[in-house]
C-alpha cells in the first residue's frame, strides 16, 4: 500500500488516528511533490492495513 507516500512527499511531527466501527482512519499532513501543503486522510478496515500506513508515514522526511 502506498496511499500516503503518493500524495505527500514530507510529512508533519504528529498524525491522528481515529477508530471506528467498521475500521480505521489516519490523518497525515505534510507537503507534497510541489511543496504545497497537504492532507492525506486514508480510510483502511484491519489493524493490519493500519500498521502497513504508519510505517509507510514514518518512512517520509519530516516538513521543514
Amino acid at each position: 500500500m502506498s496511499a500516503i507516500t503518493e500524495k505527500l512527499s514530507k510529512v508533519n511531527e504528529s498524525f491522528t488516528v481515529n477508530r471506528y466501527d467498521n475500521g480505521f482512519m489516519i490523518e497525515v499532513g505534510g507537503r507534497d511533490e510541489e511543496n504545497d501543503w497537504k492532507t492525506a486522510k486514508v480510510i483502511v478496515g484491519t489493524e493490519e492495513e493500519l500498521i502497513e500506513l504508519i510505517q509507510e508515514t514514518l518512512t517520509l522526511p519530516l516538513a521543514d
